[in-house]
């Protein structure tokens, strides 16, 4: 029973290890349990078996570790887990610009400080220059940089 256990939490530890590094990158909760587990394990293995069977545990599963994630790199077994379409497109891109500066339209989405406004009808990604701007709102260009649109609320 006690081989099952400390085996059984450095396999755990180290699938843990595995599914931190595929799935949740970073320095998380289960990355941080994977790693314990694996500690915890090997600690059992000193403490059932003496000096001797701990250091034959340890050695045996740095290697295992070890060997598993160099295998995992070169068969590139977590290829097929990524991203491999590349988002190329941006705001505002498709559309014929023949706006102008001092241009109306309105609001169609609250802008915070970016929404969507209608000009010309045609809906287009507007941001105000910080400030909340409610939906249905009249609004005014006043500067166009780089197809980013720059607009203010119109005050009656």
């Amino acid at each position: 029973m006690e081989w099952f256990a400390v085996i059984g939490l450095i396999v755990l530890g180290m699938g843990l290890l595995i599914i931190e590094i595929i799935f949740i990158p970073g320095t998380t909760v289960v990355g941080i349990a994977g790693f314990l587990c694996s500690v915890y394990g090997i600690y059992l293995g000193y403490d059932y078996f003496g000096n001797t069977g701990g250091t034959l545990i340890l050695l045996g599963a740095a290697v295992f570790n070890g060997g598993a994630i160099v295998y995992a790199f070169k068969s590139k077994s977590w290829e097929r887990f990524s991203l491999k379409d590349v988002n190329s497109g941006r705001f505002n891109e498709d559309q014929g610009f023949q706006l102008n500066v001092g241009d109306q339209g309105t609001t169609v989405s609250s802008l915070k400080p970016i929404g969507k406004a209608i000009f010309n009808d045609k809906e287009l990604e507007v941001r105000s220059e910080g400030t909340y701007i409610r939906e249905n709102q009249e609004i005014e260009i006043i500067k166009i940089d780089n197809k980013k649109i720059i607009v203010k609320p119109i005050t009656q």
